[in-house]
């Protein structure tokens, strides 16, 4: 092989792996999918939720307590969205009696246990965990506290202020105006 072939040939191959890291990086930048639907990085965390079919039951709960608005706005807000699932583990009626208006403050208190001022994402919580020498403590909106550690070397997990704990199955969902992780259990404060 003559020198002429031989760049060409290094050529390609650097070129063609410059084009397989590029496409990598590109990837990482796809919208996720919950319950089936893209979650749009453009979109802010009501839009998305909205559109998820695994939230369809927290969504009626946002609207039905009057924090659409809320949620909308600049943020940035880290929401811990339990699935229809988490919510059908809670006693049978509850969801309904929670909804109704005369329970809108103790919706509310629950709700907004699920939100967190700032951005905590999978990476943030387990830098706090490793801080905390295996615990990381977070104020919600409502004042109540979350725990966060750590359950085997991958998965965080939260417990609440009754002592529940729920896993965190969907990490990362970035939104125009925060990030979603997707929680298994409805978590309880005070």
């Amino acid at each position: 092989m003559n020198f002429k072939v031989a760049t060409l040939v290094a050529f390609a191959s650097l070129s063609l792996g410059a084009f397989a890291y590029a496409r990598q990086d590109k990837s990482m930048d796809t919208n996720p999918m919950v319950g089936g639907a893209s979650m749009m990085k453009s979109m802010d965390i009501v839009g998305n939720a909205v559109n998820s079919p695994d939230h369809t039951t927290l969504v009626a709960a946002v609207k039905a307590a009057g924090l659409v608005d809320a949620l909308r706005a600049k943020g940035p807000f880290t929401v811990f969205a339990p699935t229809n699932a988490a919510f059908k583990l809670l006693p049978d009626g509850t969801v309904d009696t929670l909804i109704k208006p005369e329970n809108k403050d103790t919706l509310t208190k629950i709700l907004t246990y699920h939100v967190v001022a700032g951005l905590y994402d999978s990476k943030a919580l387990k830098a706090g965990i490793k801080k905390g020498n295996g615990t990381f403590m977070v104020k919600a909106l409502n004042g109540g506290t979350l725990w966060f550690m750590m359950n085997g070397p991958m998965n965080i997990v939260v417990k609440d202020e009754k002592g529940g704990m729920a896993s965190i199955s969907t990490y990362d969902v970035y939104q125009s105006n925060g990030v979603i992780q997707v929680v298994d259990k409805v978590l309880m404060p005070n």
